[in-house]
């Protein structure tokens, strides 16, 4: 007879396509668990069948989890939980993040099993910067909503995630050109399973590519850094080194200001000494 878990709370990746992903720790919890809450359990019937067990399930989605909540954390007092997302890795935009808190918040015991996720899977397959990256999720349908979410990150300094639909891929990536500008990009598709893509090139050269058809299939896009900003020019030093004077020492006003504009420290200490005088 099986040993059952611990009671608690047990965060359980899946696979994002091929079900050969499934670690042996993922499909072990999996058959242990007391109960599988699930996005859907339909999908998440199909990965039990593959593993060979069967688990009682319950939804909890977006539409249910405020309702459904309060439940699983008195069951996981006694029983052990398992929470699993349709394919990858939970609370990656989906709303598990506040079963965890709330675990947390009662003293439950929580363990994350690791696995698969789309996201990070596309940075590998997509040759650009990975030592920094900030992950989206979706952006939004709307238009000057969608503008104004791009415009917030345009000059953050590190590659940049998201996830999209084939039907929005079009608009979507548009909407980058116009925001970002010419950057290296790249639109990663069904990753892990038979038709896996990754088609690379600029935004522009991405954005007309898919301007009239988006492909079918789980969707993920990876935008690189911008490129190195061009140096300020001379009387903008001179108008944040006056600033700074205001309220620092020559010394201070030299240091704060390089860390702003990257400029060498002692050569803006020269600059606020004359500016002084």
């Amino acid at each position: 007879m099986t040993e059952p878990l611990p009671p608690g709370l047990y965060i359980v990746a899946t696979p994002i396509g091929n079900l050969g992903d499934l670690s042996p720790r993922a499909a072990d919890i999996l058959s242990r668990a007391s109960l599988i809450a699930a996005e859907d359990t339909r999908v998440t019937a199909k990965l039990l069948r593959h593993v060979g067990s069967e688990r009682p399930m319950t939804p909890y989605h977006d539409h249910n989890a405020d309702r459904v909540r309060p439940g699983l954390i008195e069951r996981m007092r006694v029983e052990a939980i398992a929470l699993v997302s349709d394919a990858g890795t939970p609370m990656i935009s989906d709303p598990g993040f506040k079963l965890v808190r709330d675990a947390r918040a009662t003293g439950a015991h929580i363990v994350t099993i690791p696995g698969p996720s789309a996201a990070i899977a596309a940075l590998t397959l997509a040759g650009l910067p990975t030592d920094r990256f900030l992950f989206l999720g979706f952006l939004p349908s709307k238009e000057k909503a969608r503008a104004d979410s791009i415009a917030e990150v345009a000059a953050i300094r590190a590659s940049l995630v998201l996830y999209e639909s084939g039907p929005r891929l079009g608009a979507t990536l548009a909407a980058l050109v116009k925001g970002l500008g010419s950057r290296d990009a790249a639109v990663a598709r069904e990753i892990s399973k038979a038709f896996e893509e990754c088609v690379t090139g600029t935004l522009a050269e991405l954005a007309e590519r898919y301007a009239e058809h988006g492909p079918k299939g789980e969707i993920v896009i990876v935008v690189g850094p911008p490129g190195d900003a061009p140096p300020p020019e001379v009387d903008d030093v001179d108008a944040l080194l006056r600033e700074a004077l205001d309220r620092l020492p020559v010394a201070k006003a030299a240091k704060e200001v390089a860390a702003a504009t990257g400029l060498d420290r002692h050569e803006l200490y020269n600059r606020a000494l004359e500016l002084k005088a």
